[in-house]
């Protein structure tokens, strides 16, 4: 089974532009696990434009299902999740001035950097992942970091998915296929949609967690999130 991970970070953007603590992103955590999301996922970055530090203490106790925090491993970054111990963390090599995340590490260049990181989130019981891109040499290169995961960088994916080229799937299926024989665990995630999810699941073997966020919240201002929650959760259980 495909778990689904719903990323909140939408949700502090909107309570952040307003002011005060409407929605409130404690609350919508306990609703999308009521309405059957097994995930929850936070992307704090250092200045706390949508999720707050303080967010992340706060969900601690609230998030039941797995509690997944995505981000660049600066000191300050590693000092919060360490403290807090969720069930994941997703290394992700954002700028300071990313609006959203654009790229996957390239493991061979930081693969020192990111040994001694993931050996202290696992000496504390966290469970890694690493974002990456579809490329096969990042893959080999993730396995010897000793990282539990991979999470596989979905945009390029989607966007060849929307110009109607089914074949932009060709570069996950292959990567998915060796994280397998590596002994990898597989997340994916960025751009994953109503409209694509169906067909990257069908196709791309191995996907343990999708984290969808932007996607599912902007679905939602249409259809509710509860409707929403399901839909995905259908496509992701349906058979091939």
């Amino acid at each position: 089974m495909t778990k689904l991970s719903v990323n909140i970070n939408k949700i502090a953007t909107l309570r952040n532009s307003r002011g005060g603590d409407v929605p409130n992103v404690v609350q919508f955590a306990k609703d999308v696990q009521r309405f059957g999301a097994e995930g929850v996922t936070i992307h704090p970055r250092p200045d706390e434009r949508h999720i707050r530090y303080q967010d992340a203490r706060d969900l601690k106790p609230e998030v039941y299902t797995e509690y997944n925090i995505e981000g660049n491993p600066i000191k300050s970054f590693l000092d919060l999740v360490i403290s807090i111990k969720p069930t994941q963390v997703t290394l992700v090599p954002d700028a300071v001035d990313a609006i959203t995340s654009n790229a996957g590490w390239d493991i061979i260049k930081h693969k020192d950097f990111l040994i001694d990181v993931i050996q202290e989130f696992k000496q504390n019981g966290i469970r890694t992942s690493i974002f990456v891109d579809p490329v096969l040499k990042q893959i080999e290169g993730a396995k010897a970091t000793g990282t539990d995961r991979i999470e596989l960088y979905t945009e390029a994916y989607a966007h060849q998915y929307g110009l109607g080229n089914t074949e932009g799937v060709k570069p996950y299926v292959e990567c998915a296929e060796l994280a397998i024989d590596l002994g990898l665990g597989i997340n994916a995630g960025h751009d994953l949609s109503l409209d694509n999810i169906a067909f990257f699941k069908k196709n791309v073997p191995g996907v343990q967690e999708v984290s969808i966020g932007h996607a599912l919240i902007a679905e939602s201002l249409y259809l509710g999130v509860e409707n929403v929650i399901q839909m995905y959760l259908n496509k992701l259980k349906a058979k091939s």
